[in-house]
């Protein structure tokens, strides 16, 4: 079964995670520059088998369209035109960062880890994907 791959974007850095084959657990994969993102996934799927892109739609508390959505949009705009064949999905990652923070917080890692921001990003994106999953199978 192929996999899904989500993604919390920044403009600094994208955080990617993963499903295993079966689309039951999402994991952290990796954090990405948005300029090397292409030839990630390029690589990633001469590998893999994906069926779905997930991105974290950034929202404000009132539910509208954040500050960073254009950006989020262009992102999605550009997987689109790459990989025509693959279906991209939003999901409202709102919390993400701080549910992110908060699970670093109390895992024991040291203080330095703790603060790596490309950490944050890479379990904002499992975080994501794990949501979307899980409105998938209630969905069923």
């Amino acid at each position: 079964m192929p996999r899904i791959l989500a993604f919390d974007y920044g403009t600094k850095r994208i955080g990617v995670a993963v499903t295993d084959p079966l689309q039951i657990i999402a994991t952290g994969l990796d954090t990405v520059h948005p300029k090397d993102v292409l030839e990630f996934l390029k690589k990633f799927l001469l590998t893999e088998p994906v069926e779905l892109f997930v991105v974290g739609e950034p929202k404000q508390m009132d539910g509208t369209p954040s500050q960073s959505a254009q950006h989020v949009k262009g992102f999605i705009t550009l997987l689109k035109k790459t990989f025509p064949t693959i279906p991209v999905e939003t999901i409202d990652e709102r919390f993400t960062s701080k549910m992110a923070a908060a699970t670093i917080a109390q895992s024991g890692f040291k203080k330095s880890d703790r603060q790596n921001k490309e950490r944050v990003d890479t379990i904002s994106a499992t975080i994501i994907l794990q949501s979307y999953l899980e409105k998938k199978n209630y969905l069923q």
